[in-house]
């Protein structure tokens, strides 16, 4: 029964009778919980098309999963999963529908947005992409010069570089070579100048990626490339042939230069962190071939139908949500680590920094009430192996429990001899490693094993004991492909929506990147005019002060 507005989650029975597990969860070592349950693994696992999903090496035994369950029906998780999924507009907000979903929908089943059936219009963007793409990737699509294209630059930041750079860093192993793909999101002026230096203007078609087609950074960056294309063109008209956007501001593109038979269309009903199955994707596209590009829309689209259908007992994104709110609301858990072991998968942690923190980083319920415990987790990573040998030090043996998934898959995207198997035997180990650690018994054990003095095992004791208890989780791909990927990502997709249902809060808003953007409109123009506001704290009004001096100083002494 769905929680009312004067009802908080808080209060609810199931999160009152999670309290009271707290303790013993606390008290009761993982490696204890499968020496009274040897089945574990097989109690609290399960497969969805590709994906294997382990969550047995987790504080939880049957009573927990039992009250986690219960608060997911009793804060009215399928209501609000079918109001997604159906098109209500559940982004109280800003009053708009979140129909990621809908752009992988391959079933084809209408969804109604304001009377309107939506994927009439996704469809057509899919159609007018394919196009696109076929014939920028069979040489049809020419340059002003008439050469073919071979490099595409995405210029976009957050929503529409994150997702695209990933998936395409990704699915690198099964891409050909007709097409680089580079991305351009910092406005630091270092990353352009370094992007482009290489690359032939007349075999160049940037994708400028923004919504309102208004966003500083991008708008910047494509401006210096449409600066650095007409340098080597000498001809506006180039820019029709060399530019390609991704807006809903179809006036702003087309004063930019862009023809409007090249405009791709954006939808107030999808969130930038969830847009690369739209034509935000198009980097994606280009670099795999569309096929590709609707295997990864297929695997998401299977994974959304599990969300939707099965029960929570089996069901993947709420088990996984359920394991990070257990072990971040309830135990304290503030980070999140994710440690693929597929090096493929190298941007998948940036990722879900953005997906998770930007959604779900807030402190405020739909209502505007501040919400009287954590929500949200400090999502961070790195690739497994380079990890070993940077952070896992503090995983191991530091006072912070840090709550892992690891990422891998059974066969290599690019097999090389003797290298995947000892790839997994890392991959398997400190999983293990986590959560059995080593007791003093067991150091001691292997020291004198060793032959070592017992002074000198007095001292290593201590150093080498690894208090273990460490909380993870294994999802375990058969091969990392298009459709298994776009199945992962959904996953991740929909836990992080699990959780803002359970937390009360709106996932799909992001106000919080708003008042930096909004002060650093006004500080421009006194960077630019040397006039500094008396507005400004101390610290911020003397550190401009010290910029524009060092900068003057700086450039006397140049000339």
């Amino acid at each position: 029964m769905p929680t009312t507005s004067n009802t908080p989650n808080s209060m609810l029975p199931a999160w009152q009778s999670l309290l009271g597990r707290r303790q013993k969860a606390k008290d009761t070592p993982l490696r204890a919980l499968f020496e009274q349950d040897p089945e574990r693994f097989q109690k609290y696992s399960l497969k969805v098309q590709n994906i294997l999903l382990d969550y047995s090496k987790n504080p939880i035994d049957d009573d927990t999963l039992a009250d986690l369950i219960k608060l997911a029906h009793e804060v009215g998780l399928e209501d609000w999963r079918d109001r997604m999924f159906r098109g209500d507009k559940i982004n109280p907000t800003e009053n708009r529908a979140v129909l990621h979903t809908a752009l992988r929908n391959r079933s084809n089943t209408p969804v109604i947005v304001d009377g309107v059936n939506v994927m009439e219009s996704v469809n057509n963007e899919l159609k007018r992409m394919r196009q696109f793409v076929n014939a920028v990737r069979k040489g049809h699509w020419r340059g002003h010069s008439g050469k073919k294209i071979t490099d595409v630059v995405n210029i976009g930041v957050g929503g529409s570089d994150l997702g695209p750079r990933m998936v395409t860093q990704a699915l690198k192993p099964q891409a050909d070579d007709r097409i680089s793909v580079h991305f351009i999101s910092n406005v630091d002026g270092v990353e352009i100048a370094e992007t482009l230096r290489s690359l032939n203007p007349e075999r160049v078609l940037f994708v400028v990626a923004s919504k309102t087609f208004t966003t500083s950074e991008t708008m910047t960056n494509a401006e210096t490339a449409r600066n650095w294309l007409m340098a080597s063109a000498f001809d506006h008209e180039a820019v029709a042939k060399h530019f390609v956007a991704v807006s809903s501001n179809q006036k702003a593109v087309k004063a930019f230069g862009i023809d409007g038979k090249n405009i791709f269309n954006m939808w107030d009903w999808v969130g930038g962190r969830f847009s690369l199955w739209s034509a935000i994707g198009l980097p994606i596209a280009l670099k795999i071939g569309f096929k590709g590009f609707e295997e990864m829309l297929t695997g998401a689209h299977e994974m959304d139908l599990h969300f939707r259908d099965q029960p929570f007992e089996k069901n993947a994104p709420v088990l996984l949500a359920l394991t990070t709110l257990w072990n971040s609301t309830f135990l304290g858990c503030q980070t999140q680590a994710i440690l693929p072991y597929d090096w493929p998968l190298q941007r998948f942690a940036a990722y879900l920094q953005q997906a998770e923190m930007e959604s779900n980083g807030k402190s405020v319920d739909r209502e505007g009430n501040q919400v009287p415990y954590a929500t949200g987790s400090i999502i961070w990573g790195q690739l497994g192996i380079d990890g070993q040998h940077a952070f896992y030090q503090y995983l191991h043996q530091g006072n912070t429990i840090v709550p892992a998934d690891f990422i891998g898959s059974v066969a290599s995207s690019t097999p090389v001899l003797g290298h995947h198997d000892k790839l997994m035997s890392n991959f398997f180990a400190q999983t293990e490693a986590l959560m059995n650690g080593i007791t003093a018994e067991e150091v001691r054990a292997d020291l004198e094993a060793q032959g070592l003095p017992e002074e000198q095992i007095k001292k290593l004791i201590p150093h080498k004991v690894h208090p273990g208890n460490r909380p993870t989780n294994t999802i375990l791909l058969d091969e990392l492909d298009p459709h298994s990927l776009g199945a992962l990502i959904a996953l991740y997709e929909h836990k992080l929506f699990v959780l803002g249902i359970i937390w009360d809060i709106c996932s799909f808003d992001q106000w919080g990147v708003e008042l930096g953007k909004t002060l650093a409109k006004g500080i421009l123009p006194e960077l630019q005019n040397s006039k500094v506001s008396e507005h400004h704290d101390g610290s911020t009004r003397n550190l401009i002060h010290y910029y524009i001096d060092q900068r003057k100083a700086m450039l006397n002494e140049s000339e």
